[in-house]
């Protein structure tokens, strides 16, 4: 007897098969938020609303840990450098205190997170440093909009900061999440061309199932990302929404859609991060991503020492571990910038050359071949506080590049 199969089960079963492998995917932050309760929850998690992949960047000041100050209270006592005045220490010989600066990180490249103070967190990266980033937005402290974990057990949970004893971060494998596929995408500028990764609108939607709203005429929409084909911005109010049917709708009165957007955010493995405010942005082509631009957490290591040689313009070659900036050191720190109006995070281990143009601007080469002429920021200009090249096994033997004399930097390959 011949087995009759019915075409429409077949079909539903289909269906719902690929309904639920579209939203798993590798590239989510994962991990174990253990509670101040004594609650362990396991999952993928949403920080902050806008950042939910492993190339996502934590923002903050790096300031320096309990441990590093009280190396550099030997090293000064040691060294005799302090004078005292009333009563008062100062430091001399480059014994700065101002240690607070702007950073970044991915979460990739995190192993432990743990909340210090209502403001800050001690990041424990893989390769074993630890980094104190503190508050200067909404990704540390009581600030954050939301951290939210969806627990297998326990389902979605939204947590505040003050619940949170620690986290440590994890590869959790094919991910399913009811947030729904990561938007990616080609955006248009005016002026700077066009950038292609994984895209956050507003600063805050970046899934399939996220919602982009506005009105039509007289009527409220809410469009979910996952219909959509292209944005384009009309004028500075208003912007036309294009479905994959091909249906266009146009909407205005919401940050969505006019010049109240905060930013759109597109994230590059090979670069880093950049931003296009709404006078830039053109339009945003939705598509699918290639393979080779998943992430998972295994593409992080916790950064590298950099290393390089510096050249002044002399001609004079120094080569060794650099300190950008007075700064960065590690591959996960990143070099920022302007680029015709457009900001830019580039990681320095993606960065080849710097070459400095003139006192305002530099040409950053990435190692793919991509150049940007950067500047408007203490990483490019004459306010760098100095190239550091740590030239033999003595760690306080530098020679340091001022950017009067600096030519150019080569760092050596990953």
């Amino acid at each position: 007897m011949a087995l009759k199969v019915c075409h429409v089960c077949v079909i539903s079963l289909l269906l719902i098969f690929v309904a639920s492998m579209a939203f798993a995917e590798r590239g989510r932050i994962y991990g174990k938020i253990y509670t101040d309760r004594g609650d362990v929850l396991e999952g993928p998690i949403r920080w902050d609303k806008n950042e939910a992949s492993w190339d996502d960047m934590i923002d903050g000041q790096k300031e320096e840990t309990r441990k590093a100050k009280k190396e550099k209270r030997r090293k000064y006592k040691d060294d005799g450098a302090e004078i005292n005045i009333f009563g008062l220490t100062i430091f001399k010989d480059g014994a700065s205190w101002s240690s607070s600066r702007q950073s970044c990180i991915s979460f990739g490249h995190i192993k432990k997170l743990t909340p210090e103070s209502d403001d800050g967190a001690i990041l424990l990266l893989k390769n074993g440093e630890e980094v104190f980033l503190v508050s200067n937005s909404t990704d540390l402290g009581t600030g954050v909009r939301e951290i939210v974990i969806e627990d297998a057990t326990e389902g979605e949970l939204e947590l505040d900061w003050y619940d949170i004893d620690y986290i440590e971060f994890f590869d959790g494998g094919d991910v399913e999440s009811d947030f729904g596929e990561r938007i990616y995408g080609t955006v248009t500028t005016s002026k700077a061309g066009e950038f292609t990764g994984w895209i956050c609108w507003d600063v805050d939607e970046m899934f399939s199932s996220d919602i982009i709203d506005g009105r039509d005429k007289k009527r409220k929409r809410k469009i979910k990302f996952e219909k959509i084909e292209r944005i384009e911005k009309i004028s500075s109010q208003a912007s036309l929404i294009v479905l994959k049917g091909g249906k266009e709708i146009r909407l205005d009165d919401s940050n969505d859609v006019d010049s109240g957007n905060r930013g759109i955010v597109i994230s590059d493995r090979k670069m880093g991060r950049v931003v296009v405010q709404w006078d830039e942005f053109e339009s945003l082509d939705l598509k699918d991503p290639e393979t080779a631009d998943y992430v998972s957490y295994d593409d992080f290591g916790g950064g590298k020492q950099l290393y390089g040689t510096v050249y002044d313009e002399d001609g004079e070659a120094y080569s060794g571990k650099i300190r950008w900036d007075n700064d960065e050191e590690f591959g996960w720190e990143v070099l920022d910038g302007d680029y015709r109006g457009i900001a830019f995070d580039i990681t320095f281990e993606n960065i080849k050359t710097i070459e400095k143009l003139s006192r305002r601007s530099s040409r950053v080469t990435l190692w793919d071949g991509r150049k940007f002429k950067l500047r408007d920021s203490n990483d490019v200009d004459d306010d760098n506080n100095g190239i550091f090249i740590a030239t033999g096994s003595d760690p306080d033997d530098e020679e340091v590049i001022d950017w009067d004399d600096f030519d150019r930097i080569e760092f050596k390959a990953r």
